[in-house]
């Protein structure tokens, strides 16, 4: 059987950048990266489950979108000790209701009426939609890339005709927030986490443009709570990459707007106006093969110290035999 050191699977075109940093990263320090592809996607299923390759990791960045990856994605959860971004935990985090109920112990949240989907109870009792103030936003809790998604609603209306649109979706209901503007910049953050590292950035939301925030911003606004805020979502959900949305309102506020994005766009900015600074995507690639490699590093002297621990105890066995 033939064994690599992490195995990628991947088919969004716009992956092609990424994945040759993530190549190149892997060779600089020695690791074996194995791609699955539409291309090869059949034949590598054949040979899984053939017993003739297998993976000491798995980074899946595939079957989210697409179904023909599923036994790819199950033979690893079965087989693979190793994941970035393990599918279980993924599926949980993409939960907008599951994320706002562990996170809203921190703080951090806006405020958030969540209602059961239309074909649960498809007559809603009254709702004060005074609480969430003169604006709301209504958000599926299922689903990303912004599908389903109201800002700025401030009807009933808008609401029943929202759980209709999906009506298997449990919906959140959260106070619209406005960001301050600090020195010409709107305080929307997307901010970036990375196996504890976290990259923090303004980010407009109209242009989607990514400006990484420098260390004289950080100290200048008091920006520091970006990170422990990331770090703390991180905690929660487990995974070793994925992006959060985070707002400094005009009372100085630090409020998540949108929890957990998973998988994350990794286009260049250079190749790109909405992508990520082509720095950050580097370092991500580096950082995931830097942890890849810790990890087998640290099964392989699990398994010398659980083999000397073994042989200490079979010699300790002979002694008491002889002296005996």
């Amino acid at each position: 059987m033939k064994s690599f050191d992490l195995c990628l699977a991947w088919d969004w075109e716009y992956d092609a950048d990424f994945v040759s940093l993530l190549q190149a990263a892997s060779q600089s320090s020695g690791l074996s990266l194995f791609q699955i592809t539409t291309e090869n996607l059949t034949e590598i299923v054949q040979l899984l489950y053939d017993e003739e390759i297998t993976f000491k990791t798995f980074f899946d960045r595939a079957s989210d979108t697409n179904e023909y990856f599923d036994p790819i994605a199950q033979w690893a959860c079965s087989h693979v000790q190793y994941h970035i971004n393990l599918q279980k935990r993924a599926h949980l985090a993409w939960d907008k209701e599951k994320m706002h109920s562990a996170i809203s112990i921190y703080g951090h949240t806006p405020f958030t009426i969540i209602l059961p989907s239309y074909s649960e109870q498809p007559v809603l009792p009254e709702i004060d939609l005074g609480r969430l103030g003169t604006s709301f936003t209504i958000k599926p809790a299922n689903g990303g890339g912004g599908v389903g998604v109201i800002k700025e609603a401030t009807s009933l209306e808008q609401v029943y005709a929202a759980r209709q649109q999906f009506p298997s979706q449990r919906y959140l209901l959260q106070t619209y927030v406005t960001p301050a503007t600090l020195d010409s910049h709107k305080a929307w953050f997307r901010v970036i986490c990375c196996v504890g590292k976290v990259y923090a950035c303004w980010w407009d939301m109209d242009t989607h443009v990514y400006t990484p925030v420098s260390c004289r911003e950080e100290t200048l606004f008091n920006l520091s709570s970006l990170k422990h805020i990331a770090l703390s979502v991180a905690d929660i959900c487990k995974l070793e990459l994925f992006s959060t949305e985070i707002a400094l309102t005009h009372e100085g506020h630090f409020v998540i707007i949108d929890y957990v994005n998973d998988p994350i766009d990794l286009r260049l900015q250079s190749k790109a106006y909405d992508g990520v600074p082509d720095a950050i995507v580097r370092d991500i690639a580096e950082t995931l093969i830097m942890e890849t490699g810790k990890r087998i590093l640290d099964q392989r002297e699990g398994r010398s110290a659980a083999v000397d621990s073994r042989q200490m105890r079979y010699s300790s066995s002979l002694m008491l035999q002889y002296t005996g």
